[in-house]
């Protein structure tokens, strides 16, 4: 960062580390500890759509990478665009390989940003459900591309589109040791809709 723009106010973005990925497995069992919320083996990557040949090149790269072990009785991945025309790719394990599934996000995300898509990823969730719940309550650990961090993301079952902040909280606080977790709560964006959740 230069002079002018520590006058101006500028500081450079946060450079992405795909590695805090790799911290979701432990940090699932400290959630599981302390809040009884289990991984559903399902996780997602949103992106920006980009038209183009190169593009879906690299989306048909991802999905021949990701469902590799479909014959061996894997689950294929599955891409939806949303209402407000992002992508999700949608990657699911058994429940108890969350280290299986966050291989798998992390190698779309390294891919995408390999391929020079980068700008265009947003974020990455990994899903929980709390199985003593009877309504379903879910939670997903959301991985914010250009941040480099994680927050926490409880939608309140059967309700449109409210948020349960006081688990978002509580998780924020029990995780603080586990995952980089984004200081900044307007950045804590809904994600409606995302699929898996």
């Amino acid at each position: 960062m230069g002079l002018l723009d520590a006058i101006l106010g500028r500081s450079k973005p946060v450079r992405p580390d795909l590695d805090q990925l790799f911290a979701v497995p432990s940090a699932a069992l400290t959630l599981q500890a302390a809040t009884g919320f289990t991984p559903t083996g399902r996780g997602s990557v949103c992106f920006a759509g980009v038209e183009g040949g190169g593009f879906a090149r690299l989306q048909e790269d991802v999905r021949d990478l990701l469902d590799a072990d479909t014959e061996r009785g894997g689950i294929p991945v599955e891409f939806s665009r949303d209402a407000y025309g992002y992508t999700w790719l949608l990657a699911t394990h058994p429940a108890d390989d969350t280290a299986g599934l966050v291989n798998d996000l992390h190698a779309v995300n390294t891919m995408l940003q390999d391929g020079g898509f980068g700008p265009h990823l947003l974020c990455s969730l990994i899903d929980f459900r709390d199985p003593e719940s009877a309504d379903g309550r879910s939670l997903a650990l959301v991985y914010l591309y250009k941040r480099g961090t994680f927050y926490p993301f409880a939608p309140l079952p059967g309700t449109a589109e409210k948020r349960d902040n006081q688990l978002e909280l509580q998780v924020r606080g029990t995780l603080g040791d586990d995952l980089r977790v984004e200081k900044d709560l307007s950045r804590w964006f809904p994600v409606w809709g995302a699929p898996g959740l």
